[in-house]
């Protein structure tokens, strides 16, 4: 009797607590133990709790809190994985339980922690001592177009080569970037050598680190990939496999276009790794002009728009992550590529807000029709 009555008591509390609102109660039928009620016919009746048609109207068209939510016909419309398939997903869906290839739904709240632990995991990017910078001229977005010099100084005052570029992820980067011909319609081939760089730098930028295994233990748990085996071979392709981008050459792919840069219709395409830029300026075949965006980091890493000169070639804005680590770089477009295929992907570091805006390549596919990075790059804006 003493169990029974304390559940009568537990029962009438919960009660008490929730009966003037419709939290968790949308759509459901009249309960005379509640004093409002929160399904149609609480408007002909007028004892409608005051949150209904905040929460009962207007927040069941929208996905935002209720990915995965189990299915409620009195909802307009609906944000599980059935929804699809069922062709009654809200508009919204897409925003923010939006599935990649491969299916799984990721939200924007879980790319954003996630984001945010990867930051804190970045133990191989820049140090203020190691990496110093000289942006100078700070351009309107009205005058990125305008190709003017206004900086007589290279952007990279200092970068500690020794403490930085002798960690294995950084050297394995580096072993890649004279595998490529810049000129877009000059069909790529590769050495043994150097498919077996590429293979060095996925596993010492997402094996190898701790960054990397957390990325992938991520995608593990959310049914992406059934083993790392599996993860690399797909970032190998994802990231390594070739495809045209003029005149049928098999000329390109994401890594060469993000990393390496490309040069394609007489300007700069592509190209949005820092490293990159510094040994080209240091070698003095890439001229800095000016920047059109300066994230709001302290510290690395951060945010540059860029404008500059590539041996006779121009970029009008070039964005980068500044200071991070390659298996950050790579880890972050992987992240958004596989969770936000061609669209925004919202990203948190250090509390503030980071975008990067990804584009599949439509033309050409791998696997059981995955489609290749065609581009990924900071927003800077």
């Amino acid at each position: 009797m003493k169990v029974a009555a304390i559940l009568l008591l537990c029962m009438a509390l919960f009660h008490q607590g929730h009966s003037n609102s419709c939290q968790g109660r949308c759509g459901y039928g009249i309960d005379t133990s509640y004093s409002c009620q929160c399904n149609t016919a609480c408007e002909r009746y007028n004892d409608c709790c005051s949150d209904y048609y905040t929460l009962c109207k207007v927040g069941p068209t929208s996905c935002n809190g209720r990915c995965g939510e189990s299915y409620n016909a009195q909802n307009p419309c609906h944000c599980n994985s059935q929804c699809s398939q069922y062709n009654n997903c809200c508009s919204d869906y897409s925003d923010y339980c939006s599935t990649g290839d491969s299916g799984a739904t990721i939200t924007d709240a879980e790319i954003k922690s996630l984001s945010e632990t990867l930051f804190a995991l970045d133990t191989n990017k820049a140090s203020a001592s190691q990496l110093i910078l000289d942006p100078q001229a700070l351009v309107a977005d009205s005058q990125t177009s305008s190709q003017s010099d206004l900086s007589s100084r290279p952007l990279y005052k200092f970068v500690d080569e020794n403490a930085l570029f002798s960690r294995p992820t950084y050297a394995a980067l580096l072993n890649l970037f004279d595998n490529y011909k810049r000129i877009t319609g000059q069909a790529e081939s590769f050495t043994s050598q150097q498919l077996t760089e590429q293979e060095t730098f996925l596993k010492e930028t997402m094996l190898n680190t701790e960054l990397g295994r957390e990325l992938f233990a991520f995608l593990y748990t959310k049914g992406v990939y059934k083993s790392e085996a599996e993860f690399i071979e797909d970032l190998k392709n994802m990231w390594f496999g070739l495809y045209s981008r003029y005149n049928g050459a098999m000329d390109s792919s994401g890594f060469e276009h993000i990393f390496a840069g490309e040069i394609k219709g007489g300007k700069v395409s592509g190209f949005h790794n820092w490293i990159r830029f510094y040994l080209l300026e240091k070698r003095g075949e890439l001229n800095y002009y000016s920047h059109s965006f300066n994230g709001p980091w302290s510290n690395y890493p951060d945010v540059l728009g860029l404008q500059f000169h590539w041996d006779g070639y121009y970029k009008q804005v070039g964005s980068a992550v500044i200071g991070c680590s390659p298996e950050f770089d790579l880890a972050l477009y992987s992240l958004c590529y596989i969770a936000r295929p061609g669209k925004y992907c919202y990203l948190s570091l250090g509390g503030k807000q980071f975008i990067i805006q990804t584009y599949t390549w439509d033309n050409s596919s791998y696997g059981n029709g995955k489609k290749y990075i065609g581009s990924a790059y900071p927003v800077s804006m």
